[in-house]
C-alpha cells in the first residue's frame, strides 16, 4: 500500500455515503461505483470524489476496497460475478467488508481472494447513518490483528469505535449477536408499546415507568419519537434488512448448534411486519403491532 492509499467504494447506501464523506474529509482519495440505488452523491464529486461507471474502473489501481452493501449474495456478487472487482484489483490490495455478511461467506471470500494475493478484514457496523455521517460508527473487525492496525487510522475516519473480534469472519459472527440483541429488544419494545396503547395506559407514563427502569437505554431512545408521536426519522433501519440480519443469526446458531428459540420468534415478528409494510421500518413495528393481526 502506498502511504497515502487510494480508497474505492462499493455501496453508496444510507451508511456508505457517510463513510465516503468521511473518507474525503480525512484527505483520502476516493472513487466511488455510480450505480442506481446510491444516496445522492453530487456533494461527494464537489468534494473530490471519482464516479466510476463499471467495476473494473472502480478497482483498478484500488490499495482498498470497501465494500457496503446489503449481505453475503451482494458481496459475492460485486467481487466474483460478471466483471467483479476481484479480477480488477491488483495483489497486495485489500478488501474491507462493513456490509453485513455471513460468517462463512467471509471465510470462503477471504479464501477466493487469497489466491490472488489480495488481503481481507470483515469489518461490519453497528449504529445508524446519523452516526455515519458523523464519522462516529462502531466497527466489528475480523481478520489478522497486524493488518487491522495498518488501516486503523483509514478507518478511525468513520468510526469511533473499533473492535477486534478475531480471526477472518469473528467480525460477522459478532455483529450477527449484536444485532439479535438489538433488534430482539426493539421487537420486546414495539410489543410493549402496542400492548400499552391497546390497554389504554399512557404513552407519557410508559415512556417515563421504561426509561427509568429496565427498558432504558440506547434503543428505547431510537424507538421513544415513534412511540410519542410517529417520528421514524432517528431510526431507519428497515424492516427487510432486520429479517435479513435475524435470518443470518438464526443460520449461524443452527449451524453452531446453539440455542435459538427466542431468535426465531423475534424473526418472525419482523417477517410478519414486512408482509404487512415492505418499505417500513424497525419502529413501525410498534403501529402494526398495535393494529392487530391481519384478516
Amino acid at each position: 500500500m502506498t502511504p497515502q492509499p487510494r480508497i474505492a467504494l462499493a455501496g453508496v447506501g444510507h451508511m456508505g455515503i457517510g463513510i465516503a464523506s468521511n473518507l474525503l474529509k480525512a484527505g483520502y482519495a476516493l472513487r466511488f461505483l455510480d450505480r442506481e440505488g446510491n444516496q445522492p452523491t453530487a456533494a461527494l464529486v464537489r468534494a473530490g470524489a471519482q464516479a466510476c461507471p463499471d467495476r473494473p474502473r472502480l478497482a483498478q489501481g484500488a490499495d482498498i476496497l470497501i465494500l457496503c452493501v446489503t449481505g453475503a449474495p451482494e458481496v459475492e456478487s460485486a467481487l466474483f460475478e460478471g466483471e467483479g472487482l476481484a479480477a480488477h484489483l491488483k495483489p497486495g490490495a485489500l478488501v474491507i467488508d462493513c456490509s453485513t455478511s455471513l460468517p462463512a461467506t467471509s471465510e470462503a471470500v477471504a479464501r477466493r481472494l487469497a489466491q490472488g494475493g489480495i488481503d481481507f478484514l470483515d469489518a461490519p457496523m453497528t449504529r445508524t447513518p446519523k452516526e455515519a455521517a458523523e464519522g462516529r460508527l462502531n466497527l466489528i473487525v475480523g481478520g489478522d490483528a497486524a493488518l487491522l492496525e495498518r488501516v486503523r487510522p483509514l478507518l478511525m475516519s468513520f468510526a469511533e469505535n473499533i473492535t477486534h473480534a478475531g480471526p477472518i469472519g469473528a467480525g460477522h459472527r459478532l455483529k450477527l449477536v449484536h444485532n439479535f440483541v438489538s433488534l430482539g429488544f426493539s421487537a420486546v419494545l414495539a410489543e410493549a408499546a402496542a400492548g400499552a396503547a391497546r390497554a389504554g395506559i399512557d404513552t407519557g407514563a410508559l415512556l417515563e415507568v421504561l426509561g427509568k427502569g429496565g427498558g432504558g437505554g440506547v434503543v428505547f431512545e431510537r424507538l421513544r419519537p415513534f412511540i410519542e408521536s410517529g417520528d421514524s426519522s432517528g431510526f431507519r433501519f428497515s424492516l427487510a434488512n432486520a429479517a435479513k440480519d435475524l435470518g443470518y443469526y438464526t443460520e449461524m446458531t443452527q449451524q453452531g448448534g446453539q440455542v435459538d428459540q427466542i431468535a426465531h420468534s423475534i424473526l418472525e415478528t419482523y417477517r410478519s411486519g414486512l408482509a404487512e409494510r415492505g418499505d417500513g421500518v424497525v419502529p413501525e413495528l410498534v403501529s402494526l403491532l398495535a393494529a392487530g393481526p391481519s384478516t
